[in-house]
């Protein structure tokens, strides 16, 4: 876990440092367990994210885009209410655990002061963001309701006194000297880094084996001054916000973690830190929640097409026995003298080979001879009709197999807003039933958004995120000299450069992004093709999104989420 109490001590140095003496201009809530304070301090305006989600609750600066809902939530218009035009007097953190406090003061309907406390408890499932009037300690409303049924030792409904969670009673890491280390842990019994969680407030797993491994070779002398010496650090505010991706997974935190061996990237901010973590991470997450069922319906077609064609293909396999059944036929034709009703087999001299070998044919005991040489010419006839059939299935299948991976790979990098369209597209492919006709009528006539890139010299560039944006960005928007890219064979977006001789930085650029966006995204070297628009073709009947090229060039990129976050925010 890295967003622990040190972290969270941290992160409210750079709040604290920003808000205190802001103004809270605007607030919203583009997700039910998201809220956004836009306030103005020190003559800018900073948006800060509050985020009570069960899996990524934190709260930092973002520079992320988030849309304001046209019908706000409840909570938010509460939070309107009571916070909106207040001055922010005071930010600090209880104790070191994962709660912080921003305390405001403003004036309610009939001008006189008032003073409130938003308390953000930030501890996985359980977190919340609670609004509190200060004088009286009471809630006045929270963002996730807990009654007492719920949780016996505290309520969290409006009206209610506001109680802290329950105390841990450890010790404070930053008043610790390194002869309170040595009294408090047991050398002598290992596990020295859980010893730490469980005898320090505030830390983590993650810190705690950081602490050990700092010491080298961890004993009553240097465990320690290491202790001591990494809280000293933390204490006096000497952060380096570092991200560490061992093995495609991501450690944040506010120092270098030397004890994690993989790709390490410092931040200027912590802020900046998590924006780049949780970049897209709770957007897929809420895409998963909210179009489960449509994840599952699309699997389950790419599974069904994919035992089609197994099925076709052991059918192709036997189809391909007409000669045998033909060769049986012709020859129990000629040998008819040999063969009586009653039979099971015969051994026939087989014409057809060079070294006139026997070839033994199976008989029904029950036809006659003539009849069965005829059974054996029906057998070749319909394997010989169907092998045609069968083929044109399999390309069928295949086709299918091809767009559901294509739209599996949207879904892992759709937004809420791409789902939306991607439903919609089922409908009219007739794979989904049309429960909501007034509204696909509405969506029909809507254009679809695109997303859109400046790469380093200024040029635009955008990409289709599903079929619809696809379609709309090749076959209507883009013009007949831009410059189109798509993932060589491989599920993915279109990417089009809006120029006509774009810069070998700007097409490199493209690439990655046409990469990034793919069923290739964690892939290297990843081959991606591009060519004019006009040599972009979609032929008639296929499938939506799908097209052919010519004239196309080929280039190698490894996609990195890094370039893509700086070319979405030029």
């Amino acid at each position: 876990m890295s967003f622990d109490g040190i972290f969270t001590y941290g992160i409210l140095q750079e709040l604290s440092e920003t808000l205190v003496s802001g103004r809270i201009s605007k607030i919203y809530q583009p997700f039910p367990n998201e809220l956004i304070l836009q306030v103005r301090a020190k003559g800018e305006n900073r948006k800060l994210l509050i985020s009570a989600h069960p899996n990524y609750s934190r709260v930092h600066f973002t520079n992320e885009p988030y849309e304001n809902p046209s019908e706000p939530p409840m909570f938010c218009m509460l939070l309107r209410k009571h916070l909106e035009g207040s001055i922010i007097e005071h930010v600090y953190q209880l104790g070191l655990d994962r709660i912080l406090v921003i305390e405001t003061k403003g004036r309610n309907e009939i001008g006189d002061v008032t003073y409130k406390q938003l308390i953000i408890e930030i501890m996985g499932r359980h977190s919340n963001v609670v609004l509190v009037d200060k004088e009286k300690q009471t809630i006045i409303d929270s963002i996730k309701h807990v009654p007492m049924a719920l949780n016996r030792h505290r309520t969290l409904l409006p009206g209610a006194p506001y109680v802290l969670p329950p105390s841990q009673d450890k010790l404070h890491p930053f008043e610790a000297d390194e002869e309170t280390v040595v009294k408090k842990i047991d050398f002598n019994s290992g596990k020295l880094a859980t010893q730490l969680v469980q005898t320090f407030s505030g830390l983590s797993p993650l810190i705690a084996n950081e602490v050990v491994f700092r010491s080298d070779l961890a004993n009553r002398s240097t465990l320690p001054k290491s202790f001591v010496e990494t809280m000293t650090l933390i204490k006096e505010g000497q952060f380096t916000p570092t991200l560490t991706t061992v093995n495609q997974k991501d450690y944040f935190y506010l120092l270098e973690l030397t004890h994690l061996e993989g790709t390490k990237k410092t931040y200027a901010t912590i802020s900046e830190l998590l924006d780049r973590y949780y970049y897209g991470k709770a957007e897929r997450d809420r895409v998963k929640q909210q179009a489960h069922d449509l994840v599952q319906f699309i699997s389950t077609e790419k599974k069904k097409n994919e035992k089609k064609i197994k099925k076709l293909e052991q059918t192709l396999q036997n189809a391909e026995k007409a000669s045998d059944y033909q060769l049986a036929g012709e020859l129990l034709t000629a040998n008819l003298h040999l063969v009586k009703k009653g039979d099971a087999k015969v051994d026939v001299i087989n014409y057809y080979d060079e070294n006139s070998g026997t070839l033994t044919i199976s008989l029904d005991p029950q036809k006659s001879p003539s009849q069965n040489a005829q059974s054996y010419f029906t057998k070749y006839q319909k394997a010989k009709n169907s092998v045609s059939i069968v083929i044109e299935q399999i390309e069928k299948a295949n086709e299918e197999v091809q767009y559901f991976e294509s739209l599996i790979q949207q879904m892992d990098t759709a937004t809420h807003k791409d789902i939306a369209e991607i439903r919609e597209e089922l409908v009219e492919e007739g794979y989904l039933r049309n429960r909501q006709q007034k509204q696909a009528k509405k969506q029909k006539n809507t254009t679809p958004t695109l997303e859109q890139y400046v790469s380093s010299d200024g040029t635009t560039i955008l990409v289709g995120k599903n079929n619809k944006q696809n379609e709309y960005l090749t076959n209507r928007l883009a013009a007949r000299d831009d410059v189109w890219f798509h993932t060589k064979d491989i599920p993915g977006s279109h990417v089009v450069i809006r120029s006509q001789e774009p810069s070998e930085e700007t097409i490199l650029e493209a690439a990655h992004l046409a990469a990034y966006f793919s069923k290739a995204k964690n892939s290297s070297s990843v081959p991606v093709d591009y060519t004019k628009i006009r040599h972009v073709k979609k032929p008639s009947g296929a499938k939506p999104g799908f097209v052919t090229y010519d004239n196309q060039q080929t280039v190698y990129v490894t996609p990195s989420e890094e370039l893509v976050l700086k070319l979405r925010q030029s």
